[in-house]
């Protein structure tokens, strides 16, 4: 439970190192960068941002390239490879990587050449097969479809909508146009779509006849072939048979390149970092022949990194204690704590002068958790499959890690609690060992009984233990705001806003378990004299509230409506304490669903259909449960720190502590001692 120091770095270098520099701070990643605004007559700033969008298009130039060749060689990805990580390689590598990163260009180049060759063939391709389908109904045709005629006659080649017949066409012209005789016919093809015609007639009647066509439907093809269609459609063959050659070539060529896969991952990668590592430029300044850049070192690597670039580059390193309020945070917390420093950080890091709450969240986080899931089977599930993938994937990345460690803890916690109400699985034993079993299931402590009791049997116990719960809850979160008060030695805050709160609601909830109507509800009541001793509690906490909540104003009177509101704010405190009662409800939601899925299953009797029936609804019933009850217990136990929790004590508003340093895809390079 620490928030670890801060120091302010400064580095002053010759300009020469400076590449080198900040290649080695974005390797080791221990420095956050902040902008430095000097510029004089010594010092100015160089604009890189050419620079930055040359490397971000040579980045995206090999990620294209990377894609294009995965489409043609397809990688294997197992159904866990997203836990993998990226990949770590050794320095040694790096540079042999770097050295290559030419040659590797070319061949990504050259794979972006190949898919616009192919992408140019296949649209040639589609232009080629429109022209094909359109030939087709004309390929009967012994004359080009350009034919015009000859010196005494008009040739008209074209078609109308729908089946017609010859003897169809003719009548309607000798309706339109009786005068004409002597107009030729010929059907080239027929469907029930169109009809494609030849139509001969003499020059004279050439624009009647076309008139009266056109008044019939008739109308010219789209594409017209310069040659018979029989010869054009040879000529088409040909052409789409070349552009299948060029297709099939140009991806032999990029399946050839398939070796280099890896590489241009790095490339896409190391670009990335280079594209970086100019911005950075935009936050240091220079001089003719030197360098400054200042930025926030954790206090366990500012020596380390000193004596490196000090004893590397020749350069000075300054070291001081960050004492201003911008200094960003990092957290230090012990393995069994730190899984939980990604909820805080959903919620907000905490400023510099209040402490880090996530240790004693992360208790409260797995008990509220394990009691929202409460089921020993479900658990089990969850934590395996955690602790497999924690063990099986060691690059994985750390803020999945610590995810993947956190719902570990919590798996372990939904066991303990499952075990101590009795649920595996819901009644899995109980109704396996009558159903197929016919005997009545062994008595098993915490797999059939509970250790403890059922909460679907004794659900007001259930009920007042989770009031319980909420109220330590609570009462820890002023016991940190007490915590916090006296370490910035404000004592006086520690009787006015916590002590007060404890004398009032623990004076009030004294006084309310002396009445009778509580032997029902919690099963005991306390003695009567509890409740005199529970009102002066609440009475002296109301006045301490009410005189000194508004201390900060000078008019009384603003002062006493502020001490009035802060009288309000018991109200608040009841709501909290009972919206606790959602650990009563979500853990029955679960342990009652798991029971329905349960008898489901075995409503078909012991038969091999009635096993096999029993075994998929087990399978698919329970990850159903265990998918829908695991996502309501991760999103209520994140409202009951993020607002009962922290809305007694925690400010936050810190910012998270951001190094510069290797934000890529596919690599990270390994830091040797």
């Amino acid at each position: 439970m620490a928030v670890l120091k801060m120091q302010r770095i400064y580095v002053y270098a010759l300009l020469k190192y400076c590449k080198d520099i900040l290649e080695a701070l974005q390797r080791k990643g221990v420095v956050e960068i902040e902008n430095l605004n000097i510029e004089d007559s010594v010092f100015y700033k160089d604009d890189t941002s050419a620079f930055q969008a040359q490397y971000q298009h040579l980045s995206s130039t090999a990620k294209e390239a990377n894609e294009i060749l995965s489409r043609y060689v397809p990688r294997k990805k197992g159904l866990l490879s997203s836990f993998k990580g990226r990949e770590q390689i050794t320095r040694q590598r790096y540079d042999e990587l770097v050295s290559e990163t030419p040659d590797i260009l070319r061949i990504a180049y050259d794979i972006i050449s190949c898919q616009k060759n192919i992408d140019t063939n296949l649209a040639e391709k589609v232009k080629y097969q429109t022209q094909l389908e359109v030939i087709r109904p004309w390929l009967s045709l012994d004359v080009p479809m350009n034919f015009t005629g000859t010196a005494t006659t008009r040739a008209l080649i074209g078609k109308f909508a729908g089946a017609k017949t010859s003897t169809e066409i003719l009548t309607e012209l000798a309706a339109i146009i009786p005068e004409v005789e002597g107009i030729e016919v010929e059907i080239v093809s027929s469907d029930s779509n169109q009809t494609c015609v030849f139509i001969l007639t003499s020059r004279d009647d050439a624009e009647a006849v076309s008139d009266a066509l056109r008044r019939i439907g008739f109308e010219y093809p789209s594409y017209i072939s310069p040659v018979i269609p029989k010869t054009r459609e040879k000529e088409i063959n040909k052409h789409l048979s070349n552009r299948d050659g060029r297709i099939l070539e140009a991806e032999n060529n990029i399946k050839a390149y398939a070796k280099y896969a890896e590489k241009l991952s790095f490339l896409e990668d190391y670009y990335v970092m280079k594209a970086e590592r100019y911005a950075v430029y935009d936050d240091i300044v220079t001089s003719r022949n030197t360098f400054v850049l200042s930025g926030y070192i954790p206090e366990p690597d500012a020596e380390k990194l000193k004596r490196y670039l000090e004893d590397t580059f020749e350069a000075e390193v300054e070291l001081e204690e960050a004492t201003n309020d911008d200094a960003p945070v990092k957290l230090k917390n012990n393995k069994f704590a730190e899984p939980a420093e990604t909820v805080l950080a959903t919620y907000s890091y905490p400023d510099r002068h209040e402490a880090d709450p996530t240790s004693v969240m992360a208790i409260f986080y797995y008990v509220f958790f394990g009691l929202m899931f409460s089921d020993a089977g479900y658990g089990i599930v969850m934590a395996l499959a955690c602790a497999i993938c924690l063990l099986k994937f060691k690059g994985m990345e750390q803020g999945l890690r610590k995810s993947l460690k956190m719902f570990f803890w919590c798996g372990v916690s939904t066991t303990f609690w499952g075990l101590l109400f009795g649920s595996f699985f819901g009644d899995a034993v109980t109704v396996i060992s009558e159903t197929f079993f016919h005997t009545a299931p062994p008595n098993i402590p915490g797999l059939v009984t509970p250790i403890w009791f059922n909460p679907v049997d004794d659900p007001m116990r259930m009920l007042m233990f989770s009031f319980l719960l909420g109220i330590i809850h609570l009462f820890t979160g002023l016991a940190v705001l007490i915590y916090n008060n006296i370490k910035k030695k404000d004592y006086l805050a520690v009787i006015y806003d916590s002590v007060s709160w404890y004398l009032l609601v623990g004076g009030g909830i004294t006084a309310l378990l002396t009445m009778d109507m509580m032997q029902n509800i919690a099963g005991f009541t306390l003695p009567a004299s509890y409740a005199t001793v529970g009102g002066i509690m609440a009475g002296v906490g109301a006045l301490i509230i009410l005189i000194f909540s508004g201390r900060e104003s000078k008019n009384p009177i603003i002062r006493l409506a502020k001490g009035v509101y802060g009288l309000y704010g018991t109200t608040s405190y009841l709501s909290d304490i009972l919206s606790y009662s959602r650990l009563l409800a979500l853990g029955l939601a679960t342990g009652v669903i798991a029971t329905v899925f349960n008898k489901i299953g075995s409503m078909m009797g012991d038969s091999i259909i009635g096993i096999l029936g029993f075994i998929v609804i087990f399978i698919i019933g329970h990850g159903v449960n265990i998918g829908i009850n695991a996502l309501g217990a991760y999103v209520h136990t994140n409202r009951l720190q993020f607002v009962e929790f922290f809305g007694k004590f925690y400010t936050g508003g810190g910012k998270g502590f951001n190094p510069f340093r290797i934000n890529t895809k596919h690599y990270t390079v390994k830091e040797e001692n």
